[in-house]
């Protein structure tokens, strides 16, 4: 199989990211941008983008983008209810979802929610329970393909189970199989079997909806960059403060395993890119 070539003489595509970290530094927005670089290079496309202060600054985009991307962020899922900054993100979420809806609108907007926008999207759309985990979820783990996942086109070329970072106190679980019937949304992946803990095993990806879909792991992070962040003096002493040297080193090996995040990186964000803005330029074969 080759790559296609889209034409370089396509409408600038524009791209709007949802920032959710609240301020806190953080690897995951580096990590989107430079995964949209270069897949703008790659494919000679003209991806620009904007950035949106969703919690301390209430930002939300309008429906002149041509797709979304919602970042991770800290904290709670649940203590947000309530407040003015979740009810304006659900609402662009019901805005979005009616845009799509709307049949004169031929060109769709695709989502992709990550980890604590995935926590939040769970809790809109009523799919699921969202809770608070009996421990700190970090580092490099198994997510397995349920049968839907190994159809599905963000996870295209990905081996069953991949790999990705995890890092949450939260989770998505205990699917409420009716409301998913319900809206047609699809569970992907779960998180790996662990036969000797008796817990439900977390729901790692939804589809919510043709145009929408959400990972809990986070398919942004890049072997490199979180290589050097993790090997910073400062981040290595607080991973092993809080998880342990063995944990520290499990995570550097297992970054640089090309069969692991690499492989990650290099198709999940990729392949919703490629889904979302499909519609919007041509294909040379």
């Amino acid at each position: 199989m080759f790559a296609p070539m889209y034409r370089s003489d396509q409408k600038q595509i524009r791209i709007a990211i949802l920032d959710l970290y609240e301020g806190q530094a953080n690897q995951g927005m580096r990590c989107i941008r430079e995964l949209l670089n270069q897949y703008g290079e790659e494919h000679q496309l003209d991806l620009v983008w904007e950035e949106f202060d969703v919690r301390l600054k209430k930002q939300l985009p309008d429906l002149s983008y041509d797709l979304y991307i919602s970042s991770g962020g800290p904290g709670s899922p649940l203590d947000s209810e309530g407040s003015e900054w979740e009810r304006l993100y659900f609402e662009w979420i019901r805005e979005t979802e009616q845009y799509n809806r709307d049949l004169s609108h031929p060109q769709k907007k695709h989502v992709l929610f990550i980890c604590h926008s995935f926590q939040l999207a769970a809790r809109y759309f009523q799919v699921a329970q969202v809770i608070r985990r009996r421990s700190t979820a970090f580092g490099v783990f198994p997510v397995h393909m349920l049968d839907e996942g190994k159809l599905e086109p963000l996870f295209n070329g990905l081996h069953d189970p991949f790999y990705a970072v995890d890092s949450r106190d939260f989770q998505v679980v205990q699917p409420d199989h009716h409301r998913l019937r319900q809206l047609g949304a699809i569970i992907l992946a779960i998180e790996k079997e662990r036969p000797h803990v008796p817990l439900e095993r977390a729901v790692m990806a939804i589809r919510f909806n043709e145009y929408m879909i959400g990972t809990q792991f986070h398919p942004e992070a890049d072997a490199v960059g979180m290589t050097m962040y993790l090997q910073r003096e400062d981040k290595k002493q607080t991973v092993i403060g809080n998880h342990g040297f063995e944990k520290w080193q499990s995570m550097i090996e297992q970054l640089n395993d090309p069969d692991k995040i690499v492989s990650t990186y290099s198709h999940v964000i990729p392949n919703f890119l490629q889904l979302a803005t499909e519609q919007h330029v041509q294909v040379e074969v």
